[in-house]
């Protein structure tokens, strides 16, 4: 019982779940994650941490930069709560905004043909313009 209740208060919080959701379209490094959620590099690892310490993650390092992606073998709750999550959040304003935001900084990167901090600050710079 105490991991599932451990599962759920990851799946509580609004910006795990964001990241949780972009991972699961594909592999994100922070750098890529904090361009498309606008949130701190800080940030965005203590929850890359939690969702890593409780094995949900997959990581891979690429020179300084770790990519992160949903864990090929996950266990069958969180399968389960996958398959529920991804319909109920069809549709949700929060989540377009965020695959709209990751589609625009993925072509971003494949034009500058970089992932690094550099190419994040550029982005984010091109964002607020048009904003």
């Amino acid at each position: 019982m105490k991991g599932m209740v451990r599962l759920f208060k990851l799946f509580s919080d609004e910006t795990r779940l964001r990241i949780f959701m972009l991972l699961a379209q594909r592999e994100l490094c922070v750098c890529q994650l904090m361009g498309v959620l606008g949130i701190s590099q800080p940030l965005i690892s203590r929850n890359l941490s939690l969702l890593n310490g409780a094995g949900l993650l997959d990581e891979r390092r690429e020179g300084k930069l770790v990519f992160y992606s949903l864990t090929k073998r996950p266990a069958s709750a969180v399968s389960k709560i996958v398959s529920l999550l991804k319909p109920e959040l069809k549709g949700d304003k929060r989540l377009e905004s965020d695959l709209k935001s990751l589609s625009d900084c993925y072509e971003f990167q494949k034009k500058t043909g970089k992932c690094d901090m550099k190419t994040f600050l550029s982005f984010m710079k091109k964002q607020r313009g048009k904003r």
